[in-house]
């Protein structure tokens, strides 16, 4: 990825939570978090990775939500960043930090089975 592609990424990141948290009235939408932008390097396409509060349900509603406002997203993108073209969106649920809670409760368990056995 180009060291361009990735200065847009981290402007796209912190103008998408601005926009999800501030503009977005869809009530599919729950508490989002935007881990991560990784834009194409011809600046063509860019994948949001999300974390959402809740359970797998609000998840995909959320997903529904976003999708449904992709548009207004894009041309809100298209005004506060200037580019020739603004980025197709995708989003994404970002299972790393699922994956990094799920890793810290085993490392938990086996510490305290170890303590236990002392």
């Amino acid at each position: 990825m180009s060291l361009r592609a990735t200065r847009i990424g981290e402007q796209m990141k912190k103008e998408l939570s601005d926009i999800i948290g501030r503009k977005l009235k869809d009530p599919r939408i729950g508490f989002v978090t935007v881990t991560d932008v990784r834009v194409t390097g011809d600046l063509q396409q860019a994948k949001v990775y999300i974390s959402v509060l809740g359970d797998e349900e609000q998840r995909q509603n959320t997903l529904k939500g976003l999708a449904k406002a992709k548009g207004f997203i894009r041309s809100e993108i298209g005004q506060r960043i200037r580019l020739r073209k603004t980025p197709e969106i995708y989003f994404e649920i970002d299972e790393s930090i699922d994956y990094g809670n799920r890793i810290e409760s085993l490392i938990r368990e086996i510490s305290q089975e170890n303590n236990d056995e002392k």
